[in-house]
Parts: C-alpha cells; structure tokens; sequence
C-alpha cells in the first residue's frame, strides 16, 4: 500500500526525468534527517522534486523569529512545522501555574509563528498537529479535569484547527493524531529511538506522514483525485444484478449488506464534497440501473452518477469514453474494481488511473480506503456540491449538438450569458479553488490561496475578472479567471488566465479576450501582454495566444489594442 523507508531512500538514487522543483523548509523540535529523506522520496512518486532546507532541531522559533536567518534566506514555498507530543509534554510538566490556559498559550504561540511567516514570506506553512499520549496520572478522568494533559492536548488540536487553520487560507494541518488512530500508538512510536536518536516517528511510519504531507503539497499545486469511478457488481452492492436481480442483492442493515451500504455512504459523501462520481460496468444499462432507480436501501441515486456507463465493452475503453466526457486526466481518476482480472486490465491499458487493490472481504472495503487518503484537497467551495449536476448538464448539451448542422446555429440556440465581475469577497473562495484546480487551460498555472487573492482585491497593481457562464440547459457557476498586471503605463500583462474545460468551444475565449481589450482601452493602456509557461498538462493552450491574434515577440506575445477588432461572439452580459 504505501512504500517502505528503504524504497523511499532508494528513489533518490535513481535517474528521474525532470520534475517540477519546490522548496520546502523542514523546521521541528526533534530529530527530522529522516523525514526529510521520505519526504524526498514520496515527492518523486508524486512528480515533484523536492528541495528541503532542514533546521536543527529545536530551531524553530529561532528560525522564524529572527529576520536574518537562514530559513527566510532559502524562501521556501512551503514551511512544514513539526511539534512533538513529547515535547509539548515536557512544556507542560514545567508549566503547573499555566496548566488550565496551557492550550491557549501553546496557540498563542503558533500564532505569533505563523504571523511572522506571512509577514516575511509568501510561504505555506503546513502545521503538523499533536498525536494522543496519555499520561494515566487522571486515567480516563482527565477528560473531566482542565489542567490535565490529555484535557489541553485535546484542546490543543482543536484550536489549531478552529482558531488558526480555519481563520488563515495559508495554514493547512497535516493530521498526524489521525494517522496515530489509524495505525496505532505502537506503530507509529518507538520509545528506545526516541531516547537513543531524538526521532519520535517510526521508521515504518515516516512513509505514511510523509504521503500525507506530500498530499497536502501535492493538491495546493493541482494535482489531486477529482473522480471517482465505480464497477457495480459485488462492489458498489453485493451479489450479480443480472442473476440475482434486484430483490437479492445486498445492501441494507443486515449481514454484509451492512458493509456495502456503509462503503455508499462514504462515496456519497465524496460526491457532496465535489468528487466527480462515474459508474463502468459489465452490464445491460437497463438491469444496472435498476437498483438506483428502485432499491430502498439504496443510498446511492443515479442523481448522484456524473457519467453512467454500463455495457459489455472492455472496461478500460469504457474509462476512455468516461474521460473524453468529463475531459480531465486520467491521473486525477480513481477506480474501484472488486475484481483482480478487471483490475489488472486497467492498469495495463491506462497506468495513470490509481486502481487500489481492494480487500477481498467487502467489510474491509472502508478501512483500506481509509488508510489510502486518495481524496486529498485544499479547498472547498459550494461549487463543490453542485459539480455532479453541471457534468450530467454537459453530457446533455453534447447530445443536443449531433442534432445541430452547424455550431453556430447551435451556439445561438443556447441563450448564454456571462455575469462579469471584478474579484469580490463572495467569489474569492471558488477563484482561488480554480487556480488549484485548472491544469488544463492554464496559460502560467499560477496557485492562489484565498489570502493571496484577498490581496489582489486589494491591490492597486492589478485587475481582476472572474466570469460566470449559464445557458438554457443551466449554470455553470463561476468558470473563468483573468488577472492583469500593470506593468508600465502602456502596457497589461495577463499574469492568469484559466478556464474550465467544460466550457470550451463555446466562443468563451474569444467573450473573455473582448473583455481584457475593453478594459486595457477604458484604461489608456495599448497593449495586452500574455505567455505561455508550459506545464505537462497544458499543451491544449501553447497555441492560445497565436490563435487569438497576438503577435509573438522574444518568448511573450502581444496583442495591439488599436489593431484589435472584436470577435463574434454568441453570449451576453448579464
């Protein structure tokens, strides 16, 4: 499931092509060479390179306190802050007259670190929050005592999440007490390493936090799972819909029927929270639908399946027809096949899909997917919830254009409109979501959190565009961002332009281009600079500018604003 320690350390004495580079800083209160080396080596898996400036440990505050350090020297992207339990423990040993406010000054402190961080940097800083350890001088009575222990280590956790994570858009919380629940105090800490080495993480678990880590890093830079894709038989419910049929299939509250609908609460779940959901399977359409459309302990409804994909094809040609629908890489699908031959298929066919290797015994289905966290993310945003209803919207417009002659025609027949906005409050959550998310039509893939955008809205150096896009068949939301950077009197630089991929060949490019031009005219400006930065996921957009009418010129490309005559376009202002 996850890598060893030692085939972790072996990554990174291999010949790898190259990899985007990130810096990461590394700043903990005890012994972290080998983090740094899993770190690493988890990062190549996920196509990153990492370059890791490590503190001594115990550095941490001098690090971040002192202007002139060689952490602030580095710059890193990211700032993983590592704080032991055992640590915290010793703190709170020689703290008997602070005891009750024990939390509140350990966040205080965080606080204050974080603070200067942002102050000082642009860096992310991933906080690794406080495994259990109870210290039985309560027993189970501390839970009832608020100067024990275990009553501040819980608060601790808590406050991290509810007054710092959840107030600042720079601050993520790598869950290492989750991960401590999961796998177990003992596999997780080694007494005699931590007195002989100052390492309290296990080797066998470094791989595991250093994936969660990683994951982190990994969706804050666009790549991350974002569907989900089902076979039906024995895995969504138990038993054959075509031999059993509907009555004798296994879902409910009884036997392993427990266990299957237990596994579509959870994918429920996934799918409110924006996952895109996908059915293939080995059926006839009509018997696979069956049990969505008439079961009553069906948890799953076919409200809830984006793509509906039932036939007798090979599965991995299914998964195909699946991605050219939903139009996002194969990398960011995940598919759940209780069968190893079908498994296999996919895997062979289409290595980038993750295929886990699920448990024979479906009651053991939700733990193992557990212990994968496949669904990693940085963001949410109500968008989320309604992600599922705009793919099957968009599966219907491509049915509607076959019965068109001409695109034209059909582009008229579409009544679209396009709320056009500077940046707002109310829009900054999904903006900054779309530069996470955007791989494709992402002409610089440039990652905003939600504080970076809060300081564009205020900013005095740019303007901001988002652009909604609804029709007869319904909204799409907010699917386009434009960011423009003054860069002499003359001249706009386009710093992001992105677009969802579900609105492509609609003339949204060309609305979005009409729109730059009419405020670079507005403004006084002349000219409209874009670029290219080619990304591995990118290259539906290298020709964008040129398509458009730019001029290239020593790698960037110009647009003459005088020049310019508007493009036809076949959607309107709101």
């Amino acid at each position: 499931m996850y890598k060893t320690f030692s085939e972790l350390k072996k990554e990174l004495r291999r010949d790898i092509p190259q990899l985007k580079k990130i810096k990461v800083a590394l700043l903990g209160d005890t012994a972290t060479q080998f983090l740094n080396i899993a770190l690493k080596g988890t990062a190549i898996n996920e196509g990153f390179e990492f370059e890791i400036f490590e503190a001594d440990f115990g550095q941490i505050s001098r690090q971040i306190l002192d202007p002139t350090s060689e952490y602030y020297e580095f710059n890193a992207d990211y700032t993983i802050i590592f704080e032991s339990s055992h640590k915290l423990l010793s703190q709170y040993y020689k703290s008997y007259d602070t005891q009750p406010s024990f939390a509140e000054h350990k966040i205080s402190s965080i606080e204050d670190l974080y603070q200067n961080i942002q102050n000082r940097t642009k860096s992310r800083v991933i906080y690794c929050n406080f495994t259990s350890i109870n210290n039985q001088v309560f027993g189970n009575f501390a839970n009832k005592v608020e100067s024990s222990f275990v009553f501040q280590l819980n608060k601790l956790n808590y406050l991290l999440s509810a007054q710092i994570a959840f107030t600042h858009d720079n601050f993520f919380i790598a869950d290492l007490n989750s991960i401590q629940n999961k796998w177990g105090r003992d596999f997780m800490f080694s007494p005699s390493i931590y007195v002989n080495t100052e390492m309290v993480l296990s080797l066998d678990a470094l791989p595991i936090v250093a994936h969660h880590i990683a994951g982190i890093i990994s969706s804050l830079e666009g790549k991350f799972k974002k569907c989900l894709i089902l076979d039906l038989d024995n895995t969504t419910w138990g038993g054959i819909i075509g031999d059993d049929g509907l009555e004798k299939i296994q879902i409910g509250s009884l036997g392993i029927g427990k266990a299957f609908t237990e596994f579509q609460y959870w994918i429920k779940a996934l799918q409110r929270r924006g996952v895109i959901l996908a059915v293939c399977s080995k059926n006839d359409e009509d018997k696979a639908k069956e049990p969505f459309e008439k079961h009553p302990d069906m948890v799953l409804k076919l409200d809830d399946i984006a793509v509906f994909v039932a036939n007798w094809d090979n599965k991995a040609d299914n998964i195909r027809k699946i991605q050219s629908i939903l139009n996002i890489g194969f990398d960011s699908m995940v598919f759940l096949d209780d069968n190893p031959f079908e498994r296999n298929i996919v895997r062979e066919n289409l290595p980038e899909v993750y295929v886990p290797e699920l448990p024979q015994d479906p009651a053991e289905y939700l733990e193992y997917l557990y212990g994968l966290n496949l669904f990693e993310t940085a963001s949410f945003s109500q968008n989320d919830a309604e992600r599922t209803k705009q793919y099957q919207v968009e599966a219907q417009r491509a049915v509607d254009l076959d019965s068109f002659t001409n695109v034209e025609d059909f582009l008229k027949s579409m009544g679209m409109i396009s709320d056009v906005k500077s940046f707002d409050n109310f829009s900054k959550p999904r903006v900054s979501q779309l530069t996470q998310r955007s791989n494709q039509f992402n002409l610089r893939t440039i990652r905003y959190t939600e504080q970076d955008i809060d300081r564009l809205i205020h900013s005095e150096e740019h303007y901001t565009f988002s652009f909604t896009l609804e029709d007869k068949y319904g909204d799409n939301g907010l699917i386009c961002v434009i960011i423009l950077e003054k860069k002499t009197p003359e001249t706009l630089f386009i710093d992001t332009w992105l677009m969802s991929c579900r609105v492509l060949k609609r003339g949204m490019e060309d609305f979005t281009l009409n729109t730059i031009v009419e405020a670079a005219k507005k403004n006084g400006y002349k000219y409209v600079v874009g670029e290219y930065l080619p990304t591995a996921k990118n290259q539906m957009v290298k020709d964008h500018y040129e398509r458009l009418g730019f001029a290239e010129d020593n790698e960037k490309w110009v647009l003459d604003i005088d020049r310019y005559q508007s493009k036809q376009v076949y959607i309107n202002n709101k």
